[in-house]
């Protein structure tokens, strides 16, 4: 009777251990050597543009209108109309005047434009006395891109905000309900202003700054970046990927390691450069700040099954009839 048991015992192990699934292929690779160096911690501080920087963009910006390409002028020369006339500034910022012929007035406010055609024309006229006026404001455009509703080039007539430009292109579509804008970005030239969306919105007027002709104003959607959380997790699949976000950030918004969860064997694996860095769950929450590494796109978290859970798994999957049926079974065999 007592070898029927141990033999049912081991009968009921046997079944266990074939039925236990192998370990996925992102398990199979060993970890990379030289990982731990090459990953970074992040940095929550470094997530958008110092104030100083805002307040660079902020003193660059000019306090008058600007004549650029497209706009039209109408030049008034005090009583002389051969000379007096509407112009369409040339992509070159030039204009043709009477005699005088090619004069730039590019990136100069109606005072300086009048100064320079003035100035262009006293080799030909004595004592006159002009001005500029602009008819149709053109050439005062920034260019909106990404999640706005109508993204593409807008014109307005003096330097606009950045909330009157968000405005103008239709404010922030909301395609999902998971999806949160957090930020945009402001180029100019070679620099670049990351700017905080919700303290914006919330009211904070000091990233409420004034824009350049040719600023480029850019939304990036929530899920222009994405990394990946796998295994056994409570939600796996694919995540946003906010700045500086750390592992544990990803994997607190995958729901945790579930009850399976090998926690002393999660990889960080960064297909783009070949790592793959092992990390114990325990060791990050001791705490070790450089085990809570920053992510970049397209890394992959995965969290393997234990062994031992594993069999207890496979073994609370059996039907407990079909289980007691195959146990009489081995027994019978043993009695004959």
């Amino acid at each position: 009777m007592k070898r029927r048991a141990t033999l049912a015992l081991m009968l009921m192990l046997m079944l266990a251990g074939c039925a236990a699934p192998k370990t996925v292929a992102l398990d199979a690779k060993p970890a990379t050597q030289e990982a731990p160096a090459q990953f970074e911690i992040p940095e929550k501080r470094a997530t958008f543009s110092s104030d100083a920087l805002v307040r660079e963009f902020e003193s660059e910006t000019p306090k008058q209108y600007l004549i650029g390409p497209g706009d039209k002028i109408t030049v008034i020369v005090a009583g002389r109309p051969e000379l007096s006339g509407q112009h369409t500034v040339g992509p070159d910022g030039n204009i043709t005047l009477p005699f005088a012929g090619t004069v730039s007035i590019l990136d100069t406010n109606r005072d300086q434009a009048a100064d320079i055609i003035k100035h262009a024309l006293s080799t030909y006229y004595l004592s006159i006395y002009v001005t500029v006026r602009i008819d149709e404001y053109t050439s005062n455009r920034v260019v909106v891109l990404g999640r706005v509703e109508h993204p593409g080039v807008v014109h307005f007539e003096n330097n606009p905000t950045l909330v009157e430009v968000l405005a103008r292109a239709g404010g922030f579509p909301i395609l999902r309900p998971e999806q949160v804008l957090t930020r945009c970005a402001v180029l100019r030239g070679d620099k670049i202003l990351w700017l905080d969306l919700k303290r914006l919105l919330n009211g904070d007027l000091s990233l409420n700054i004034p824009l350049k002709r040719n600023d480029t104003v850019y939304i990036p959607d929530a899920y222009d970046t994405s990394v990946y959380v796998l295994g056994e997790v409570n939600k796996p699949g694919v995540y946003r990927l906010t700045p500086k976000m750390s592992f544990l950030d990803a994997l607190g918004q995958a729901g945790g390691p579930s009850i399976r969860a090998d926690t002393g064997q999660i990889r960080i694996i960064r297909p783009s450069q070949g790592l793959n860095q092992q990390v114990a769950l325990d060791d990050v929450l001791a705490p070790d700040r450089t085990l809570n590494v920053a992510l970049e796109e397209g890394d992959v978290v995965y969290v393997p099954r234990s062994g031992i859970a594993t069999v207890g798994f496979w073994l609370s999957q059996i039907n407990p009839f079909t289980l007691l049926l195959s146990i009489q079974a081995v027994a019978a065999n043993v009695g004959n």
